[in-house]
């Protein structure tokens, strides 16, 4: 939830072991793709130095060694959704649509420790900063002016002054979406 309010993220809800957060509502931020990679970032740094503890006075720790790692897939994506307090009594601020279900999708794709976006997002990230680090020195972003394909020649750079990479997955088979291109966002450093 900290992090979440360091960039301006609102937290939707928790569902089992999912957490839903959205960038630019209720309230519109032209930056939320740049918000939302940048507090997708920092949860994985906050996973990667998590210590799992429990108070003495609840008895026996043994169990804290048979604790699995803990790891998080992150999925990103952008889009129109809909908002909305639902219910009579208990009242249920919530998000949904195609933009929320392909978000769901990048993550329930992904890989352990990554943050994996759609073509969309990236797209986006690209429009908000109008820079954007590839791997291998290139990338073909598909209609990003909305008439014709561009190649993307880098040299580095940062997003809000931190350095991402894109790394293509190249396209993939996405439940309910179909083929879909989608891409792990990294620091330029490799570390997630």
């Amino acid at each position: 939830d900290g992090i979440m309010r360091e960039f301006v993220l609102e937290k939707i809800k928790t569902i089992g072991d999912a957490y839903m957060a959205v960038a630019g509502a209720p309230v519109s931020r032209h930056d939320h793709a740049v918000q939302a990679a940048q507090a997708a970032l920092r949860l994985l740094d906050a996973m990667n130095t998590l210590e799992v503890t429990f108070p003495k006075e609840l008895g026996d720790q043994s169990m804290l060694a048979a604790l699995p790692e803990i790891n998080v897939r992150i999925g990103l994506h952008c889009g129109s959704a809909a908002a909305g307090v639902v219910g009579e009594t208990k009242f249920l601020y919530d998000l949904w649509g195609d933009a929320v279900n392909t978000a769901s999708r990048m993550e329930s794709h992904g890989e352990p420790g990554k943050i994996h976006i759609s073509h969309d997002f990236a797209k986006e990230l690209l429009m908000e900063r109008n820079q954007l680090l590839m791997d291998n020195g290139e990338w073909l972003m598909e209609d990003i002016d909305t008439s014709s394909s561009v190649t993307i020649n880098y040299s580095p750079r940062t997003i809000n002054h931190l350095p991402l990479t894109i790394i293509s997955r190249g396209e993939m088979e996405i439940k309910g979406k179909g083929m879909m291109k989608t891409y792990f966002l990294e620091r330029l450093d490799g570390n997630g």
